[in-house]
């Protein structure tokens, strides 16, 4: 099926489609695309933004190291969040937060003070989907990669659970998971894990001046991000689809509702992975992270030969996913 693949060639469709789209009003994407959002690539190659730039920089980051733990995949990680910021292909409008968390960790000072320690913006999640991929990894790797690979950037304690369940979405559909039992098995997830700070790949993140101990810390990661899903359930038992996405489970410029709102429009029509992608790029928030993240899950879902033949010749980047997806499938 060669889900990973999939996974990661439906990342950067959703991200190269909700490129354009990002910043404009629903009307106006509607007027030029109809409602069911943008279905064709356009350019050649089809470009992406620093969406699937900093997912390949995790990607790689993971491929590089033989084994993943603390010790071996931060410094790892850091490098190529850096080269990423420094390269002249930065050139996509990313967010300030990246950028400022960048210049820090360039400066070699430890990740958890560069981090900017208040965002939950969406570039903790935007770009954790291979961490759900890689085949073999402990529960413990794969939650506190996922993490880790959050918090060098964004330091809340939502980004960080919003991050783990992105990449567990990814995980088990790529398994075979049900998408009808996703939902459920996420806020099962937020309920097990809600007092389990990761201390081996955290550190002393969780330390703030009002914060009295990592439980509390962590847990107020997990509640927000259980409401988030508990808006997606009722979305889709509201049963009316038509609009903008954002007006049912959030704009998706922080973590828990790029998860929120990527589930929505995915969950809708989980069979077409092309109108999940153009419907998560017809959104007035972060159209292009929404429909990322919504590749992603059609595309572990489904498999690589779900999406248009075409599209993995066009996109941008396309040697670097097929290397990523080619190893992990």
């Amino acid at each position: 099926m060669r889900a990973a693949s999939g996974s990661l060639f439906g990342l950067a469709y959703g991200d190269s489609l909700g490129k354009p789209t990002e910043f404009q009003e629903y009307a106006q994407i509607v007027a030029r695309y109809g409602p069911g959002g943008p279905r064709r690539l356009e350019g050649e190659p089809a470009l992406v933004t620093d969406d699937t730039q900093m997912a390949l920089a995790v990607g790689e980051a993971l491929f590089e190291v033989s084994s993943i733990t603390p010790a071996t995949f931060e410094p790892v990680l850091r490098r190529r969040f850096v080269e990423w910021a420094a390269s002249p292909e930065n050139d996509r409008a990313p967010g300030m937060t990246c950028l400022r968390a960048c210049s820090a960790l360039a400066d070699g000072r430890p990740w958890t003070r560069a981090t900017q320690s208040d965002s939950k913006g969406c570039g903790a999640n935007m770009r954790v989907t291979p961490v759900g991929l890689v085949p073999g990894l402990s529960d413990d790797q794969r939650a506190g990669a996922a993490q880790l690979q959050a918090g060098l950037t964004h330091g809340h304690p939502t980004g960080l659970a919003a991050s783990e369940l992105t990449a567990y979405a990814v995980r088990w559909l790529s398994d075979g998971l049900a998408p009808s039992a996703l939902l459920e098995a996420l806020r099962e997830r937020c309920a097990e894990q809600r007092k389990i700070y990761r201390g081996d790949w955290l550190g002393e993140l969780w330390q703030r001046p009002t914060v009295s101990s990592p439980e509390e810390f962590i847990a107020l990661g997990w509640d927000e991000c259980a409401a988030a899903l508990d808006r997606v359930k009722a979305a889709l038992a509201a049963g009316n689809y038509a609009g903008d996405p954002c007006l049912a489970t959030g704009a998706g410029w922080i973590a828990e509702e790029a998860l929120a709102t990527a589930l929505y429009v995915y969950l809708i029509s989980p069979e077409e992975p092309v109108a999940v992608v153009g419907r998560g790029a017809a959104s007035s928030g972060d159209s292009d992270s929404i429909a990322c993240l919504a590749g992603a899950f059609a595309g572990a879902a489904l498999g690589l030969a779900a999406w248009p033949a075409d599209w993995q010749t066009q996109i941008e980047y396309a040697d670097r996913l097929f290397r990523l997806g080619t190893a992990w499938d």
